[in-house]
């Protein structure tokens, strides 16, 4: 289970930080993320570069955690980290659950779960 969490937060992660990169792109538009609440291309640039930053951090966590980057960090602040992983994706998928987009509650919702999931079962076991 732990190797199908470490996989599916690496996956999951990836396609992320493409996903939020094809928006500062303008490839994909930014109306279907942050709850439709986004108002012009500045906001859209500041929260998009949030977003990758945060989910670039995620994603190193977990390459760390699962030793694909040999890093060593302490055990305690790994595991801290996880359950701070596991809180921020469970907020987040409070917020698509009630997203005014409709993409963001029926495909957001269900992947972020996921992320929650996954980032609970490494911080349970870590």
């Amino acid at each position: 289970m732990i190797i199908i969490a470490q996989y599916g937060l690496i996956i999951i992660l990836s396609v992320f930080l493409v996903f939020h990169f094809l928006i500062i792109l303008k490839i994909i538009p930014y109306s279907i993320v942050w709850s439709g609440r986004l108002k012009s291309d500045k906001e859209m640039y500041r929260f998009e570069t949030v977003s990758i930053l945060i989910n670039l951090f995620f994603l190193l966590i977990i390459l760390v955690q699962s030793s694909f980057l040999a890093i060593d960090f302490p055990r305690k602040v790994m595991t801290i980290l996880l359950w701070i992983m596991t809180a921020l994706f469970l907020f987040n998928t409070f917020g698509n659950a009630i997203s005014k987009d409709r993409i963001e509650q029926r495909l957001f919702t269900p992947i972020t779960i996921l992320l929650t999931l996954f980032s609970l079962i490494l911080a349970l076991t870590n």
